[in-house]
């Protein structure tokens, strides 16, 4: 058709209004890639040709370098490749890979299935088919068992694969016991290893599988991990270990007399653990600290919202035990635990007077005592345990001459107690005075999440606590304003759920306590207010709380790899919960 033809349909064709019509084929670019497919099969056009092992692929360049930012650079750049016409990949993909990643290019589609998935995942990350990488990745998470989350974790630590990471991870600490055994567990590299049994999380009722772990891994290649010993040994929570054991096993291992180093590790065990064993103050050592696995769970409560009781909550039979009665009934107080030892902070009594007092419960004795008093007194704070010293948050204190008590506007004061000098210090105070604000420690900072500001309204913000500046910063702000709230600390990430929001009160947050930024996670199965929560191995519990005029009843558990939230047991309808604590269990003697 000529040009001039073309105008005159043109000039015949306008109305003078504007009448378009857009024609699109939903199926042109499928009929687009088989005809390409088909072209390739013919080997029509191509021009450029793969070899991998003893296979060749003639393909296209344009097609190959719309799909993989490897070949763009490749054939775009000034390297041999951009001019040749044959690539050679030898051995690094095995060629039944390299075909399944050129029919994804030449399809849209490919199968993956339990055989090609890692190798899948390892050539898609290497020729940049970032598609194909991901999906290996969601189909090896969904496949992830104990059997193989020693191999999933190298590999996606290899290829920056981060949720399967991090699923990788929760597995292989939740199930200690077993990968232990396995022979990916004996090859394992050194780095690995060393985060995982030296893992705050690591599953694991017996220190004596950890220690028993260590020294099977170096006797696996003895001549060149034994120097590796001591590091290896650190790992272990030695002056956990019982005592007869560390004396008669341990200190008498012929690897470990061999070498200064690890006998000093040793010595310092065995001193600690006779601390421990005598009652001796507080033994602060690596060595002696349980992991989070090795943790108690104690509930305070009562028949009302007085607290007059302390429960054991048995997690493997799914019962709450009582365990002993409170000296000086409260409400309003706040529990933190240090050690072995729960601390009851504060509160108002039976007459509604606020209180300073602070009593300690012993869980290895099972007594309770009195500590310090704290400088102020105080109801409607919040404490937590840092460095192994106890911090109580803001709160109320009792307006001047005012009997019974009302509260004064919210508090910025903040102290620190030392329990190895029994003493109370005023530290700097918080940026906005705040009550009833959810309290956490991670990473040697404290953390307040929202509360009653002094204008008695709900705080919407992050404040946190750095001891070694003695100074509060506002960080981030809440995903709404919150107070009433409960938090908890699992690894580097705070979860915050329910309390009194504008939204919803059985959301539930995670907070990353390095870059401050906040994600939102499975709703709690219930909506709570003044609801507790803890955090015990890798999992999160959320005990009490109210709603309206309904109480909660339920202690549900949060599981994050799967990120979903189950009921554990109930609540015996006599018990409103007040407080909920995780303490070092009881150490082998």
């Amino acid at each position: 058709m000529s040009i001039c033809v073309h105008e005159n349909r043109k000039s015949r064709a306008s109305t003078g209004s504007m009448n378009i019509y857009l024609f699109h084929k939903s199926s042109y670019a499928d009929s687009v890639l088989m005809h390409l497919n088909a072209l390739r099969q013919q080997r029509l056009f191509t021009d450029v040709l793969l070899h991998a092992g003893n296979r060749s692929f003639p393909c296209h360049r344009a097609v190959l370098a719309a799909c993989s930012r490897y070949f763009e650079a490749m054939f775009s750049g000034g390297l041999l490749e951009s001019q040749a016409s044959e690539v050679n990949f030898h051995d690094s993909i095995h060629p039944e890979v390299l075909e399944l990643l050129l029919d994804y290019a030449y399809s849209s589609r490919v199968i993956i299935n339990e055989e090609n998935a890692e190798s899948l995942l390892e050539a898609g990350d290497m020729l940049e088919f970032q598609d194909i990488r991901d999906a290996c990745a969601e189909f090896l998470e969904k496949n992830l068992h104990p059997t193989n989350c020693l191999g999933m974790l190298l590999l996606s630590d290899a290829h920056q694969c981060a949720k399967l990471s991090e699923l990788s991870w929760g597995m292989c600490l939740n199930n200690f016991p077993t990968i232990c055994k396995t022979e990916d567990f004996l090859q394992l590299p050194k780095d690995i290893l060393v985060q995982l049994l030296s893992h705050e999380e690591l599953e694991t009722e017996d220190e004596r599988l950890v220690y028993e772990s260590a020294l099977n891994w170096v006797n696996y290649d003895l001549e060149r991990r034994y120097c590796d010993l001591p590091e290896l040994l650190r790992t272990v929570r030695l002056a956990l270990l019982p005592a007869i054991f560390l004396m008669e096993n341990v200190s008498t291992e012929e690897l470990i007399n061999k070498q200064a180093k690890s006998k000093e590790l040793v010595d310092e065990a065995i001193r600690c653990k006779l601390k421990i064993l005598q009652n001796d103050g507080v033994v602060t050592s690596l060595c002696a600290r349980p992991r989070k696995t090795s943790h108690a769970l104690f509930l305070l409560g009562g028949q009302t919202f007085m607290c007059d009781k302390l429960y054991l909550v048995d997690q493997k039979a799914k019962e709450i035990i009582p365990k002993a009665d409170i000296p000086s009934p409260r409400k309003e107080f706040s529990a933190c635990a240090i050690g072995c030892k729960v601390y009851v902070t504060g509160g108002r009594g039976s007459e509604n007077g606020v209180s300073k007092d602070v009593w300690v419960y012993d869980t290895l004795h099972e007594e309770w005592s009195k500590a310090a008093p704290m400088l102020i007194a105080r109801f409607g704070h919040g404490s937590a345990e840092l460095k192994h010293c106890l911090y109580v948050v803001g709160g109320h204190t009792a307006a001047t001459g005012c009997l019974p008590a009302s509260p004064s506007v919210s508090l910025k004061q903040v102290e620190q107690y030392d329990p190895a000098t029994n003493k109370w210090t005023m530290v700097a105070t918080l940026r906005e005075g705040v009550s009833n604000a959810a309290v956490v420690s991670v990473k040697l900072k404290l953390f307040a999440f929202g509360g009653t500001s002094v204008s008695h309204d709900k705080l919407p913000k992050v404040q946190c606590y750095d001891p070694l500046e003695n100074c509060w910063t506002v960080p981030a702000t809440c995903p709404q304003p919150w107070r009433y709230t409960a938090a908890a600390v699992l690894g580097n990430q705070i979860f915050v759920m329910g309390g009194d929001t504008e939204f919803s009160a059985c959301s539930a947050y995670k907070f990353n306590s390095e870059n401050y930024q906040w994600t939102k996670v499975g709703d709690v199965t219930a909506k709570r207010m003044s609801c507790q929560a803890v955090a015990s191995g890798n999992k999160l519990y959320v005990v009490g709380g109210y709603f309206g005029t309904q109480r909660c009843k339920t202690l549900d558990c949060y599981d994050p790899t799967l990120d979903t939230w189950n009921s554990i047991t109930t609540v015996p309808y006599s018990l409103i919960p007040t407080a909920f604590v995780s303490t070092w269990k009881h150490l082998p003697a």
